[in-house]
């Protein structure tokens, strides 16, 4: 029989090697065709006699099979069709449990469970040979094996990943897994979706061998001719859960307690996924095996169908991805060869951008005021490499490699032949239009000017360069090498070929890019201030700050606004509202924090975390918490908000913004709106981005809510008219799957 997606060559043992290798992509997945071949070739191992045993391997170096072809999963729900998912729950549920089916099969060698534990029956061995990083279906697959072999590196990753785009492990893999590794073990790596290395998953009994990369083969058929008859744990008689397992065990008991309170601790309860993998777990402790996966198949279809899963894997998979490929670059752009950067300014940014820069295979000359501030990128790098040294995660020797690509310097000189520029000096007007001028003045004519800002418009900026077409803006997020968003803004006479290279240069550094207008504050820094001014306001009102900030962490976000004005910094704040008042004159609207942020700043000298303290007190080797002074300059009010309330100023004070971005064309898809937002502030990940979160919400009630603030709390609600527009007219911001 062939195959488009496997090999498979029997020897004289009867031993057939499987090989999973897709054609035309750089890591296997399952995909439509991979699994119609593996189906077939398990129908054909199962019923053919000369066949006494398998070895299931991978044919990619990049590793053995990375789980589900999410773009399979990505639309879909009751009634629909879109990206595979079949119309009718029933469809569902059986398309659902194709894959758990189809693993049984595999491992049971179609026999009977009753047969297995009988004794009176056994399946054919089947051992996996894993040379790679094995997650999610991947990892389900290798689970279903008899045996279990791994290559002995500490950098492949095994593990199951789905929880992180809203789904549960759908191959067994809430099964398989506690029964080898026991409860607490599977229900940390099924809840968190953080990977393991072969010696950790062998020290927990989720693999049999660790051994050279280059034996994994040959040990995985050594085991097979070895053992003729095979039986899965869980399938012999008198089987029992590793630690305990069932709903009369006190030791499951207690464990599904704990584990069900601390998971809706971390997750607000924003998160299904998390409370249906550990009810699988709890329900398929109780239950044989093949109800287990039923059940297992169930609760991955509810999760299929839902509006937040199809969100996140939208937005966290589909859409990134598209992103990060160079969607929006310019077609017919031939493609930058870009092997020496120039960074001009080695502050917190300019150094950040050095080191991605370096880390993304580039060299890097950096130019500051003089030789000992450039050193200063050096110095940063050094100690991110020191850390990662003293961890034993990289060599003395790669760290020297990595820090004699930086070129110090002071000298404009020394920028002659770079094929790229990244300004990042003082977020100034005059300073970088004086960096602008000498720089050009050395450079080739060719080189693109990119110009890292958080709020000048780059039209502006262009001004002062005589080449305005190949001059962008590139917006970083600070620390850089932490934060995974870049806005990259086109000027208005910024070309194609300037875009073009900006998201070549991405492509290298590897982050999540959105393109966006050329205004004041881009994206990000259109809605975050608003944000940020509502907590707040909220103070200046007399509301509890652990409110406000509690209030946001129960939306999802990985900080309260207060605790991130902290860092973020008062007195930058400060500077921002005076600058842009400053700009705008007659012309500008006040925050109503103004007063707020010179009495913190200037009166109290509480300018964030860098300076001693802000809202919040940061005692040295200690815990940090509200600072107690706070309620005697912003008295708290008699009667509190509740949660709820709390909760809708803070998230529509992102969500209306972000929508009036989109209205007036600042961000020209929902998909950059909802990239920009998750992946540059920490927009709440389970809603799938805001234009996400409005769509589920409904256009309907997003408006009646945003004009019940604007009632309540002042103009700063108001929706954007195209969304009533919308609302009246029963749109939706992404189009309805068909």
């Amino acid at each position: 029989m062939s195959y488009k997606t496997l090999t498979v060559e029997t020897d004289s043992d009867g031993i057939s090697l499987v090989t999973i290798d897709l054609p035309g992509k750089s890591m296997n997945v399952w995909d439509a065709d991979l699994i119609a071949d593996f189906a077939k070739w398990v129908d054909e191992f199962v019923g053919d006699d000369a066949v006494k045993g398998a070895v299931i391997t991978s044919g990619k170096k990049s590793g053995f099979l990375a789980g589900a072809d999410l773009n399979m999963l990505g639309g879909g729900g009751p009634g629909e069709n879109k990206g595979g998912v079949p119309s009718t729950p029933a469809d569902q549920f059986e398309a659902a449990f194709g894959l758990n089916k189809m693993l049984r099969k595999l491992e049971t060698g179609g026999q009977s469970a009753k047969d297995l534990k009988k004794g009176t029956a056994h399946a054919k061995p089947v051992a996996a040979a894993v040379n790679g990083l094995a997650l999610g279906g991947g990892l389900e697959l290798v689970l279903a094996c008899h045996h279990r072999v791994v290559a002995d590196n500490p950098k492949i990753q095994l593990g199951v990943p789905e929880v992180q785009v809203g789904l549960l492990p759908g191959g067994g893999g809430t099964q398989r897994l506690p029964r080898l590794a026991g409860l607490q073990n599977a229900a940390m790596l099924a809840t968190q979706g953080k990977p393991i290395d072969p010696n950790t998953a062998k020290a927990q009994g989720i693999i049999q061998d660790v051994v050279p990369a280059g034996d994994v083969v040959a040990k995985a058929k050594e085991w097979v001719k070895a053992n003729p008859k095979a039986v899965q744990p869980w399938d012999k008689k008198g089987f029992k859960f590793p630690g305990g397992g069932g709903a009369m065990d006190p030791r499951s008991v207690q464990f599904f307690m704990a584990a069900n309170a601390m998971a809706q601790r971390e997750t607000n309860h924003n998160y299904p996924a998390v409370q249906y993998i550990l009810s699988c777990m709890y329900e398929g402790s109780i239950v044989p095996i093949d109800t287990a996966i039923r059940i297992e198949s169930k609760y991955f279809v509810k999760l299929l169908t839902s509006p937040q899963t199809r969100n996140m894997i939208r937005t966290l998979f589909i859409n990134k991805q598209s992103a990060e490929k160079g969607e929006q670059r310019p077609k017919g752009v031939p493609a930058s060869d870009i092997k020496t950067v120039g960074v001009l300014g080695a502050g917190l940014m300019g150094a950040g951008i050095t080191h991605v820069t370096v880390k993304g295979g580039m060299n890097v000359v950096v130019l500051d005021r003089d030789q000992e501030a450039a050193e200063k990128a050096v110095a940063y790098s050094k100690k991110i490499l020191d850390k990662r040294v003293a961890r034993g995660k990289l060599t003395k020797e790669a760290a020297e490699e990595f820090l004699a690509k930086i070129k110090p310097t002071a000298d404009y000189n020394d920028l002659k032949d770079v094929d790229l520029i990244i300004e990042a000096v003082f977020e100034d007007p005059d300073v970088k239009a004086d960096v602008i001028k000498k720089t050009e003045a050395v450079i080739r004519p060719d080189v693109i000017f990119a110009s890292n800002t958080s709020t000048l418009p780059i039209t502006g900026l262009a001004r002062n360069s005589e080449r305005p077409d190949q001059f962008i803006g590139m917006h970083f997020f600070s620390p850089v090498e932490k934060m995974p968003l870049l806005e990259i803004i086109p000027g208005k006479e910024s070309g194609d070929r300037a875009l073009a290279t900006a998201l070549d240069y991405n492509a290298k550094i590897r982050k999540t890019p959105i393109v966006v207008k050329d205004v004041r504050g881009f994206y990000t820094n259109r809605v975050v201030p608003p944000y940020l001014n509502e907590a707040m306001m909220m103070v200046k009102e007399g509301v509890k700050p652990a409110l406000i900030d509690n209030a946001a962490k129960g939306l999802g976000m990985p900080i309260g606004p207060l605790a991130l004005t902290d860092e973020t910094k008062l007195d930058l704040g400060l500077m921002l509202v005076r600058s842009t008042k400053k700009e705008l004159g007659d012309a500008y609207k006040p925050t109503g924090v103004e007063d707020l942020l010179e009495k913190m700043v200037e009166g109290l000298g509480r300018a964030g975390r860098v300076s001693g303290g802000g809202f919040y007190e940061y005692p040295e080797g200690g815990k940090k918490h509200i600072w107690p002074g706070l309620s005697e300059h912003f008295p708290l009010a008699d009667e509190q908000p509740s949660l709820e309330d709390v909760k809708d100023r803070l998230l529509y004070a992102q969500l209306i913004p972000a929508a009036q971005c989109y209205a007036e064309g600042v961000i020209s898809d929902p998909q950059s709106a909802d990239l920009g937002a998750i992946f540059g502030w920490g927009f709440a990940p389970w809603t799938g981005g805001p234009m996400s979160h409005i769509d589920t919400i409904g256009l309907e009630a997003f408006v009646r809510t945003a004009e019940s603030l604007a009632q309540k709390y002042g103009g700063r609600f108001n929706p954007p008219e195209e969304f009533r527009a919308m609302a009246k007219g029963g749109k939706t911001l992404y189009p309805k799957a068909a």
